[in-house]
């Protein structure tokens, strides 16, 4: 596992997928109620095996799978694993053919909950970062090796010194 930090961004190298549960693992102990996770990529490319690790490293309750059907999914913690805050994990992909996709993600009431959880989007991105002041997005990339290029760009807030502590 290989990283470099350019600025204020995190690049890692993940060469398989229980190196990208572990990473997920980690940046979920960073993560604090008010969080907004904005997750890029192509299909295959990881992000909900991503959050699936992320799941992990805040403590929540059942499985993490991708809510492409049912659009979000909110698993609450779970005491017995130290879960201590609520993940909220939607999946826009299929709302990006609307109009006004915004309207649509504004209709599922992410800001509702937006404050008291961590919430992550896959294929958010232009649609779901007025929620908040700042967030991170999460820009995954899968290699033909099966090696995942995760990129995490820091707007705002005190993500920068956040992500410091996963090199």
């Amino acid at each position: 596992m290989s990283d470099a930090l350019r600025g204020t961004e995190l690049v890692r190298e993940l060469p398989t997928v229980a190196q990208t549960h572990e990473f997920g693992r980690r940046l979920g102990r960073l993560l604090r109620p008010g969080d907004l996770l904005v997750l890029t990529g192509p299909l295959g490319a990881g992000k909900t095996a991503l959050v699936q690790g992320i799941a992990a490293g805040l403590g929540v309750l059942g499985e993490i799978t991708s809510p492409t059907f049912v659009i979000a999914r909110v698993h609450r913690p779970d005491p017995a694993r130290g879960g201590r805050v609520t993940l909220v994990h939607a999946d826009a992909y299929r709302l990006g053919e609307a109009v006004d996709p915004r309207a649509e993600i504004d209709d599922l009431d992410l800001d509702a909950s937006v404050d008291e959880a961590v919430t992550v989007v896959e294929w958010g991105e232009g649609m779901v970062e007025h929620l908040v002041d700042t967030h991170l997005r999460v820009v995954i990339d899968r290699r033909d090796d099966d090696t995942r290029r995760v990129e995490l760009v820091p707007f705002g807030g005190d993500w920068a010194d956040r992500l410091a502590e996963l090199r």
